[in-house]
């Protein structure tokens, strides 16, 4: 198995955080935006992250998640469950999206706007949803983690970049952040990134 995508963490971080805390084998195959333009040809739609098996691609950040989340028993347990899972996992994407407009495209003078205006509103949208099972003190879908905790971790820990504070009204987010920087499996890997100050996002800023 191997997880094909830029030097950065961007999109492929969440990909990286799941198979590394489920103990799956797999390549890290990293490249610079410069090597990316004999790449692209070979990737499906031209895209990554790409996870590919032998000759089998898939590419698109939530289908490749959904397939782990499927194989590997991180999809809920029920279809209420699933259904919820795949909800919470697109309020993620779509934080995400208005995080990357602003990081490239107007981060000079769209970043305090954003810190003020949006991120709280939509942390407050998803602490809210948080809190659905178990009232927020385990994961996204009750007692059992998903795939939407892998990308719920990655995002608010690239938030916790752009903002030490940006959690600070958001309790149950900030308890599960910390939670899951712990977890066995996760902690080794976090130190060793935090260590090589991998870069979050392809242009510089963060």
């Amino acid at each position: 198995m191997k997880v094909s995508y830029f030097n950065v963490r961007g999109l492929g971080e969440m990909i990286r955080l799941l198979l590394t805390d489920k103990q799956i084998s797999f390549e890290d195959e990293k490249f610079t935006k410069d090597e990316w333009q004999n790449i692209k040809p070979k990737m499906q739609f031209g895209q990554v992250p790409c996870l590919s098996f032998e000759d089998e691609q898939i590419v698109q950040t939530g289908a490749i998640m959904r397939h782990l989340g499927r194989v590997h028993g991180l999809n809920g347990q029920n279809e209420q469950e699933t259904t919820f899972i795949d909800m919470f996992f697109e309020g993620i994407r779509d934080l995400h999206s208005k995080y990357t407009t602003m990081i490239y495209q107007n981060y000079e003078n769209g970043k305090e706007p954003f810190l003020k205006d949006v991120l709280p509103v939509e942390l407050e949208k998803l602490e809210k949803l948080f809190k659905t099972y178990g009232n927020g003190d385990a994961f996204v879908a009750g007692a059992k983690e998903s795939y939407a905790d892998y990308a719920l971790f990655e995002e608010i820990d690239v938030l916790l970049v752009l903002s030490q504070s940006a959690l600070d009204h958001f309790p149950k987010l900030k308890n599960f952040h910390y939670r899951f920087s712990q977890r066995p499996n996760l902690k080794a890997y976090l130190s060793k990134r935090a260590s090589l100050n991998v870069p979050i996002n392809g242009n510089g800023k963060q």
